[in-house]
């Protein structure tokens, strides 16, 4: 363990769009409730109040539609720190960009020709078109950049902008993740693989589990430096206390056996945020609900902690697999769970597989007194990423 050094990191407001949910009380309250059946897009999302006429909405793909109305509502949630344009960063992450936009225009030059495919095709698909969308829509004009590492994105994503604030570069940012994949190719591409559940279910940790369910979603949480939110009044959700980055160098989309990787990320984030692995009482799990993942994660959790080790849920029984928004959804769903002072329920989970030996939350939420909480993301390409995330300690 190190001594945590550089400036402390609050979180002031959070913007939600789930499936279970827009708006951090309806999505919390999505996250208690039974899950929905079907598939899990954001429903009943009317992208008009956050845009000032109806053609810049049809110019922005979906997902950075959700991005421009999740960082609204974080900052209508905590307000907006006034400190100077330069020192205020956005960092919103993707796994796949505008994929929705490209689909149709490869259709489009396909049926109706080359001249007829869209001159906003580039800039509406591009990665970091949501993370160009806020800080031009808010003039935030310190570091705007976008993290692209499939489901482990938005949660290396925050942990970077909290390092921004951390040491010093920034005094605010705007840091999440939003992802809008569920097009026709894009999921007929992972039911190919193998990846998704055949029956639409997503079961984190059952012995019947048979792959992950497919989401949309975005969180965007706002991060400012905490004696400066103090300062000026801002309700203060947690701290980002420390993060981590690792590759499995393993496989292009299976862990590392054993979960080496997961492992070495977490006490890694243990380490960045000068906790012990004693002080963790809580893991909002990556809990994929495919077989390799959970099975892996699992082991990679009882190697650090022992068995059971701490309360553990994965809110993608709930909301699916959003991809690279995933792990700002389950980071802003720590967060809520410190407020409200519970953890959600692991969705979807009837019949815990015997391999598995965790602190699983299920059928209702757990009373809990807050704690160091950890919030795992475990990407294709190897990418592992972790959150420490904790009450705003005096």
């Amino acid at each position: 363990m190190t001594e945590r050094s550089g400036r402390r990191v609050a979180v002031t407001g959070i913007g939600v769009l789930a499936t279970c949910g827009i708006g951090k009380e309806a999505f919390w309250q999505g996250l208690l409730s039974p899950p929905p059946t079907g598939e899990r897009r954001v429903q009943d999302f009317d992208p008009a109040p956050y845009f000032d006429n109806p053609k810049d909405a049809r110019r922005t793909d979906r997902f950075a539609q959700f991005a421009l109305a999740g960082a609204a509502m974080a900052l209508a949630d905590g307000g907006e720190p006034n400190v100077d344009p330069a020192r205020k960063g956005v960092l919103i992450a993707t796994g796949v960009g505008g994929l929705e936009t490209l689909e149709d225009q490869i259709w489009t030059y396909h049926n109706k020709g080359p001249r007829r495919v869209s001159p906003f095709l580039v800039p509406m698909m591009m990665s970091n078109a949501a993370s160009a969308g806020v800080s031009m829509r808010y003039g935030w004009q310190g570091p705007c950049t976008t993290v692209v590492t499939a489901c482990a994105a938005s949660t290396h994503g925050i942990g970077d902008a909290a390092n921004w604030v951390r040491w010093g570069r920034c005094d605010a940012v705007l840091a999440g993740g939003s992802e809008a994949a569920m097009t026709p190719v894009g999921m007929q591409g992972f039911a190919n693989m193998t990846a998704m559940s055949g029956s639409m279910t997503s079961r984190p940790f059952d012995v019947d589990r048979d792959g992950f369910v497919i989401a949309e979603g975005c969180a965007v949480l706002l991060l400012e430096e905490l004696e400066m939110a103090r300062a000026r009044g801002a309700h203060i959700y947690g701290e980002i206390l420390g993060s981590a980055n690792t590759a499995d160098a393993y496989h292009i989309t299976a862990p590392s056996p054993g979960g080496a990787g997961a492992i070495r990320c977490m006490e890694l984030a243990i380490d960045d945020a000068g906790v012990r692995a004693a002080d963790v009482v809580h893991i909002n799990a990556h809990g994929t609900s495919t077989p390799k993942n959970d099975e892996a994660e699992a082991e990679a959790v009882n190697k650090v902690f022992g068995r059971p080790g701490p309360a553990i849920t994965s809110t993608k029984g709930v909301t699916g697999h959003a991809l690279g928004a995933s792990g700002a959804l389950e980071a802003a769903a720590v967060l809520l769970a410190i407020e409200n002072r519970q953890i959600p329920p692991t969705g979807g989970t009837v019949n815990v597989d015997p391999a598995i030996n965790l602190d699983l939350v299920l059928g209702a939420p757990r009373d809990w007194e807050p704690g160091v909480s950890l919030s795992n993301s475990f990407g294709f390409g190897g990418h592992n990423g972790t959150l420490v995330i904790a009450p705003a300690a005096s």
